[in-house]
C-alpha cells in the first residue's frame, strides 16, 4: 500500500449507538463473552479533526462535556489507531498527526463513544495521510482495536455476532425517536460484565441470528412493535451496580415512553418515543424529574463515521 501527502486538515463525524437487543453468553477463556446484538447508530456525535504533525507523534486534545474523563495518552484508542494505521498502510517513520476530539457522546456511557472516536480517527487519518486503504481494511483494523469500532464505521442498523464485530446490515425503515437519559456517573464495562457473570453463572449461548420479531419490527418502521422486543442481558447487572437507574427507568415510563433499555453496559438509558412530539414531551418531563444529569433527543438510524471536510 502507498502513502502520500493528503490535505492539511480532515474532519470526521462519528455517531454513538444503542443496542436494541444484547444477548450475552458465558465468559470465554480469553475473557470475552460471545454476543448477539442489534446496533442502531443514533444522532449524538463526536467530531474528530486531524492535522499533520511530526513523525511518530500523535498529540490528542479533547473538549466538550466530560472531556476531563478522556485520556489523551496511549490509553486513548485514537492513538493506538494512528499507530496501527501508520504501521499497516503507511510509512510510520514519516507520519504523525494532531488529533482533536470534540465530545458529545457520553463517556463510559454504554454508547461506544471511544469506539466512535477510534473509527473517526481511522477514517480521518487515512484521508489525511492519503493512504490506499479500503473500507473493509479499515473495519478489519478497527476490529483489532475494539469490538464496537467496525459498527462505528458502518453505522445505520446491523446485527453483530462474535464479540459484536461480525456485522450484517439489518433493514430498518423509517426514523425512530429516542430520548437518552445521561447519568451523572459512569459505569465500567468490565465491572458490568463481571457482575453479569456473578448473577448468571451459566448463561446460554447467544443466538446466531437476530430475533425474527425484531427484524419484523424494524422492517415495519413501527415504534410500538419495536418497543415490545427491546432487551439487554446486561441491564440487570447495571441496575445491580447502580440501583438508582431503576428510578430513571420508572420516570421515563411514567412520562409516556413506549419502552426503555439500558444502552450497552450503561449507564445511559434510552427511551423509545412514539413520535417526535412525544419525544419532546418525554424529554421535558425527564428534565424536570431530577433523575439524570441531562437528557438528549436523538433519532436513528444514522450513518457511521463520515467526512465533514
Amino acid at each position: 500500500m502507498t502513502e502520500g501527502r493528503g490535505p492539511a486538515t480532515v474532519r470526521v463525524r462519528a455517531a454513538g449507538k444503542i443496542n436494541l437487543t444484547l444477548r450475552v453468553g458465558p465468559r470465554r477463556p480469553d475473557g470475552y463473552h460471545p454476543l448477539a446484538t442489534v446496533f442502531q447508530a443514533v444522532s449524538v456525535y463526536d467530531d474528530i479533526e486531524v492535522r499533520h504533525a511530526a513523525p511518530r507523534t500523535f498529540p490528542v486534545t479533547v473538549s466538550g462535556p466530560q472531556a476531563h474523563l478522556v485520556p489523551t495518552d496511549g490509553r486513548n484508542l485514537v492513538v493506538r489507531a494512528a499507530e496501527l494505521l501508520a504501521e499497516a498502510y503507511g510509512d510510520p517513520g514519516r507520519l504523525g498527526a494532531r488529533i482533536a476530539i470534540r465530545k458529545a457522546i457520553p463517556v463510559t456511557g454504554g454508547m461506544a463513544g471511544g469506539s466512535a472516536d477510534c473509527a473517526g480517527a481511522l477514517l480521518a487519518l487515512s484521508v489525511l495521510w492519503d493512504l490506499d486503504v479500503t473500507p473493509a481494511e479499515l473495519a478489519d483494523l478497527g476490529g483489532r482495536l475494539g469490538a464496537d469500532v467496525p459498527f462505528a464505521l458502518m453505522g445505520q442498523t446491523a446485527f453483530g455476532a462474535g464479540r459484536g464485530d461480525e456485522l450484517v446490515p439489518v433493514l430498518s425503515r423509517g426514523t425512530y425517536h429516542w430520548v437518552l437519559a445521561l447519568a451523572d456517573f459512569e459505569l465500567s464495562t468490565p465491572a458490568v460484565f463481571g457482575r453479569f457473570d456473578q448473577l448468571n453463572p451459566h448463561p446460554p449461548l447467544p443466538p446466531v441470528q437476530p430475533p425474527a420479531e425484531l427484524l419484523e419490527a424494524l422492517a415495519s418502521g413501527d415504534p410500538v412493535r419495536l418497543s415490545r422486543v427491546l432487551v439487554n442481558d446486561l441491564q440487570e447487572a447495571a441496575l445491580d451496580l447502580r440501583p438508582g437507574l431503576a428510578r430513571t427507568i420508572a420516570a421515563g415510563r411514567d412520562a409516556g415512553a413506549l419502552a426503555s433499555v439500558v444502552s450497552g453496559s450503561g449507564p445511559t438509558v434510552a427511551f423509545l418515543a412514539a413520535s417526535e412530539s412525544a419525544a419532546i414531551d418525554l424529554s421535558t418531563a425527564l428534565s424536570g424529574a431530577g433523575v439524570c444529569r441531562t437528557v438528549k433527543r436523538v433519532t436513528g438510524p444514522v450513518p457511521g463515521a463520515r467526512l465533514l471536510s
